[in-house]
């Protein structure tokens, strides 16, 4: 079996190529600052799921309207990327909106708050505990 199959190479390329022609030549004013996380090409190569993410922009109206502006530039997007990549085919795009980083801060995040809250738990216990053997209650 090879190393890498063929849908993963086009995948790989696809990202790339997206990548530099959304953020230099889709020009719609409403199109925020899109990142292409992934993109997964079916076995015959007739569709590429392109998976984006928004940097600072996650509220649903916002991102409803980058994946509109997405959708209408697929065309131009396609024809763009048959000029630079040699396919007989370039598969038809589909934008879906990657929420794994999005589920990922608020992952990080609440791993963070509960470490921290476990932190000041212990430091409370700390100070009130008299470990044995101490000098603190014995006088002469």
């Amino acid at each position: 079996m090879r190393e890498f199959k063929r849908t993963d190479r086009v995948a790989d390329q696809l990202q790339k190529e997206l990548a530099v022609l959304i953020q230099r030549e889709v020009k719609d004013p409403r199109l925020g600052m899109v990142t292409v996380s992934g993109v997964e090409v079916s076995r015959d190569l007739g569709y590429a799921d392109v998976h984006v993410t928004l940097l600072g922009e996650d509220g649903p109206e916002r991102i409803r309207e980058n994946l509109k502006v997405l959708r209408q530039a697929a065309g131009f997007l396609r024809g763009q990327i048959a000029r630079r990549v040699k396919l007989r085919h370039v598969p038809e795009l589909r934008f879906h909106y990657d929420e794994s980083v999005v589920r990922g801060q608020r992952l990080s995040s609440l791993i963070d708050e509960a470490v921290e809250s476990d932190r000041a738990r212990h430091a409370e216990e700390e100070p009130g505990d008299a470990s044995p053997g101490s000098d603190e209650g014995e006088r002469d």
